[in-house]
């Protein structure tokens, strides 16, 4: 007996991935590119890599199959 995610589950996950690492990306440019007007750059800059490595994370992530132990 398996237990696979529905089919929607696993698109959304890496569409939700995608967006993730799109935002935090043009974040990231967006911040870097004007540091001399932004105030207190560093908080917004940790915000965009933050966001990259977790919709990397959510790309690259399997949502597959469950394997069960057999007794």
């Amino acid at each position: 007996m398996s237990k696979e995610a529905p089919f929607g589950l696993t698109i959304m996950e890496k569409l939700l991935g995608f967006v993730m690492t799109a935002v935090g990306a043009i974040t990231f440019y967006v911040v870097y590119t004007n540091l001399s007007s932004a105030p207190a750059p560093a908080p917004f800059l940790l915000a965009g890599i933050i966001l990259v490595v977790v919709g990397i994370l959510l790309i690259l992530a399997k949502t597959g199959e469950q394997k069960q132990a057999s007794d």
